[in-house]
């Protein structure tokens, strides 16, 4: 019972709090600097995505083929 009702607090302030990002006020008229970087225009997710791609694509390139079925050690 005790689970259950953390289980039920814990969804009501998933769907029914604020996210943080609506709580913040920018009342001086600055702007923020996600802000700033949003009215550039230059989208950096896609630049990270594809550098991202590279990097796994390094790191799938480094694993070896190994005949080790899991019972002898693995020869260096």
């Amino acid at each position: 019972m005790h689970h259950r009702r953390k289980a039920v607090i814990v969804a009501a302030a998933i769907f029914f709090g604020t996210p943080a990002a609506a709580q913040v006020a920018n009342d001086g008229g600055i702007p923020t600097e996600t802000q700033e970087r949003n009215a550039h225009g230059f989208d950096y997710d896609t630049l990270w995505n594809v550098l991202g791609l590279f990097g796994l694509a390094g790191v799938f390139g480094l694993w070896r083929a190994s005949d080790n079925d899991g019972y002898t050690d693995d020869p260096i």
